[in-house]
This record gives C-alpha cells, structure tokens and sequence, in this order.
C-alpha cells in the first residue's frame, strides 16, 4: 500500500514548482527581491490587498458603514423558503472560514513574523471585509433557483462579468471542485492531528498511527462526513449552525477566561504588536517587510477574502437584497480574523513560547505550530492540574474546525458543480468522490505514516489559480457591485430588481415574487 501511495505522490511531483512559482512569484526574482519592503511580497498578495483597497474606496467604506447593519440582519429571526437564511449562510461560510488556519497560519506568522505580523493581518481584515462584501454581492446578483434552493457563486458570476460565456463558468467550476477535493486529504491530516492529541492526553501515552484509536478515528471520520453532505445543503447547514457557533463559544470563551487570568501580560500584547509592526526583533529577519508580509498573508489566507471560495455560501442565502448578505459576508471576516485570529494571537503572543523566554526548548517543537499553540496554553494555565483538560477542549474546537471545513469544502465543490449539470448522478458523484475516496485517501495516508506533499501541492496550485481568475472578476464587476449598493442606499433595502440598475438576471427580476419589508 505504501508504494501506491507514494507512487501518486512522485506522479504529481511536477506540480510542485508550479505552485511555488505562481505563489512566489516575483519573490523568487533577485531583483524584486531586493526592492525594501515591496519585494516581501507576492503578486497574489498585492492583487488581494490592492483589490480590498480599491473596494474599500469604491463602496465609501461598506465594512464600517454598514457593520451595524449587517449585525441586525444576523439577529433578525427570518423565515426562508428555501431553508438558508441569512444567518445560516453566514454559519456556513464560516464553517470554512473558521479553520485549521485560524491556529496554525496565526502562530505560523508570530514565528516567522513577530508579534507586528498580527497588526498587519488586522490591517489586511479591515480591506478584506470590503472584497468579501463584493464577492457576495455578486454571488446574490447572479444566483440561481434549483428547485427549492439556490446555485451560485464563483462560476455563475464569473459567466456574467466575463460577458456571458458559458465556458468561463465551467472552467472556474472544474478548477474550485478540483482545488475542494484535493483540500479535503490536508483537512483530514488536521482531524487526526487534533483527535489523536485528544486520545494521548485522555490515555497519557502516544498512540501510533498503526494503533486501534487511530483506525477508529478513521472510521467515524468517515461515516460522519459521509452522512452529512450526502443529506444535502440543508443537512450541512443544520451540522453547521449547530457546530460553528459552538465551537466559536467554547474556544473563545476558554481563551477569554485564559485572556482574564494573565490580565497583566495585556499591556505587553499590545505592545509587542504596536511595535513589533513597525521595527521587528532582529531573529525575525530585521526587516520591516517580514512582520507586514507574513501579517497580511496569513490573514487573508485564512479569512479568505477575495478567493471566491466563500461565494457559494453566499449565494445560496435567502434575501430581499443582494447587499443584505454582502453585509453579513463581510462580518465573516470580522469574526475570523479581529476575533478568533487574535484570540489565538493573545495566547502565542503572551506565553513568549516563540522567543524561548518561557523555558521552552523552541527549537524542538517549532516545528510543529499545533504543538507551538498547545504549548503556549499549557504555559499560561495557572498550575498544572488544568493542563489536559484545556489542552483536550482546544484540540477538540480544533478537530470540530478541521470538520466543518471539510464538509463546507465538499457542499461547495457541489454547489459550484451545478453549474456544469444539475443532474443527479453528477451531483451525487461530487459528493462521493468527496465523502468515499479523498477523506478515505487522506485517512489512509495518515494510517501509512505518510505525509504526501506533492498530492496536497494541488491544491495550493489550484487555489492561486482561482485567485488570479477571480480578482478581476471583482474588479471588472466593480460598477454592477457600486450600482446595488446605490440601489440599497436609495431605496433603504426595498425588494431588489435588477432591471432596475439596468442589468438582466435569472432571480431578481420584475415577475419574482415580492416580499414585504
């Protein structure tokens, strides 16, 4: 078995400098490279910040004019013909948002980057929330009804901007199944990371991944993911509001509590942020660039603003307006970013793990950001009594976030497939492929003791991809984007029309069925 496995890892070796070269790039050139600060960065990270600046400009500030707005709409208890509310959707793109990178892209940047790092994957949220709104707007503009439900997202809108022509959506549908599925093994690996740290702590001993506990953990991952996406959107959603908000409580609330316990290592966060954004200690590199670079990069790959991968979410909610879920959208990148990101900033930052003040070997578990993270929580519980439990819950929120993105990577490879054929058997075939063989494939490898970075370099591959094909997507569909929100502004959120800003859709037309304000 073990030289199947690792005969598909050498087949896909090629794709590896593929995908380091289109990330890099032009990093991986002397001369940018040595261009101070600018050459930090990549071309996909100027596109994705320079996108969130344009979009910040364009909307007169959407994010923070109409933050409150978008809160209310989460609160209002609104019924929906088709099962997705705003909330529900909001749930849903959380459910990806809210993920493995929450834990290790966060400690990941503080260790390369410095505390600075988290200042600027602030700075990087506040513009990402003005493309996250774009997104969803258009994501709502161009949805589609299939029977009871709505289809939409990245393929339906990019069709439209790009004037029209069916071939764009089913290719920017072939790359995101493509670059969902190949995702799915890594989010299984992060499973088995978190579960067997909750089985050591519980058992006070290191299972092998040949042991029982990990077969068993195979198994229910398997079954579970399995009776999930095959009851469709509206079981995902019902897994989802049930799952995000509890893992969002139960995670902040532990980090709040370990927040109040250390209150005097406040000030020092706040410090070492503030500071460290602008002049980076030394073992960080010494540049300035370092501490923008990495802040800015692991805040937008993990709230995952501007890469089209959360507009499937966002078309599927049920709303009078298409800037009502652009609103919600946005909050999605509030939360995962200024809020779950920066709970687990407080953490790495304040038990000075990272700069071996704590009395921790760095070098031996650098490594490892999971066991970093752990390992900084471990130093600020008071005692040593409280050490497993807490270690267990957060290993636990971490497996419940690695879950909940995998069932949203496989419900969104089926949404964004719709557009190719609504058929059944093609759907059903989305969802098998997803549930019986990657999540099998990913779980057999970690059962080998095999960690396939070449297959899981696909993935990486395909996600730039959707980058560089949705970014102008949003900017050529800037003025549709401005002109529904003047249309909100102008009519308060009266029932859209898009004939109205002189555009034709499928949905929002004069003979769709009104609603009542």
């Amino acid at each position: 078995m073990n030289e199947v496995f690792e005969s598909i890892n050498s087949f896909f070796e090629f794709i590896v400098p593929i995908a380091d070269f289109l990330w890099d790039f032009p990093t991986n050139y002397d001369w940018y490279a040595s261009i101070p600060i600018l050459g930090k960065f990549t071309f996909a990270i100027l596109l994705l910040v320079g996108c969130g600046i344009y979009l910040t400009f364009k909307t007169g500030f959407v994010q923070c004019t109409r933050f409150s707005r978008g809160v209310r709409i989460l609160m209002e208890k609104k019924a929906s013909d088709t099962g997705v509310s705003p909330l529900a959707a909001f749930l849903l793109s959380s459910a990806m948002r809210v993920g493995p990178g929450n834990i290790m892209g966060v400690t990941g940047a503080i260790s390369v980057g410095g505390p600075g790092a988290v200042f600027w994957m602030w700075v990087s949220a506040f513009f990402g929330m003005a493309t996250a709104f774009a997104e969803a707007v258009l994501a709502q503009i161009f949805k589609e009804k299939k029977g009871d439900e709505f289809v939409g997202g990245l393929p339906f809108y990019g069709k439209k901007v790009y004037g029209d022509k069916r071939w764009v959506g089913v290719l920017l549908s072939w790359i995101f199944i493509i670059y969902a599925l190949f995702s799915i093994p890594g989010q299984t690996f992060h499973m088995f990371t978190a579960l067997g740290s909750v089985a050591d702590t519980l058992a006070g001993t290191t299972f092998d991944r040949q042991s029982v506990v990990y077969y068993a953990i195979a198994i229910f991952l398997v079954i579970s993911v399995a009776m999930t996406v095959f009851g469709g959107l509206r079981r995902v959603t019902a897994v989802t509001d049930l799952l995000v908000p509890l893992m969002a409580v139960i995670y902040t609330g532990i980090i709040f509590i370990l927040i109040l316990i250390n209150f005097p290592l406040i000030p020092y966060f706040f410090k070492a942020v503030f500071a460290g954004a602008f002049t980076p200690d030394a073992i960080f590199g010494g540049a300035f660039g370092v501490a923008l670079s990495q802040g800015i990069k692991r805040g937008l790959m993990s709230n995952e603003a501007g890469q089209g991968t959360i507009t499937m979410a966002a078309a599927v909610a049920d709303n009078d307006h298409p800037c009502e879920q652009g609103f919600v959208q946005s909050l999605g990148v509030f939360l995962d970013t200024i809020v779950i990101c920066t709970m687990t900033a407080f953490m790495v930052v304040m038990a000075h793990v990272w700069t071996g003040d704590a009395g921790v070997a760095w070098e031996s578990i650098s490594s490892s950001k999971l066991t970093v993270y752990l390992t900084s929580i471990q130093h600020l519980v008071p005692g040593t009594s409280m050490d497993a439990a807490i270690k267990m819950i957060v290993s636990l929120c971490y497996a419940l976030f690695a879950f909940t993105t995998l069932i949203g990577l496989i419900l969104f490879a089926e949404i964004s497939g719709n557009f190719i054929s609504r058929g059944k058997s093609f759907i059903t075939g989305i969802r098998a492929a997803g549930a019986l063989f990657f999540v099998p494939f990913g779980a057999l490898t970690v059962l080998a003791g095999l960690e396939l970075g070449n297959l899981w370099y696909i993935s990486d591959f395909v996600n730039i991809m959707v980058v560089y094909a949705n970014v102008p997507i949003l900017i050529m569909g800037s003025g549709i984007i401005i002109k529904t929100l003047e249309h909100y502004n102008r009519t308060n959120g009266a029932r859209f029309i898009s004939q109205e800003i002189g555009i034709e859709t499928e949905y929002w037309t004069g003979n769709a069925r009104t609603k009542a304000k």
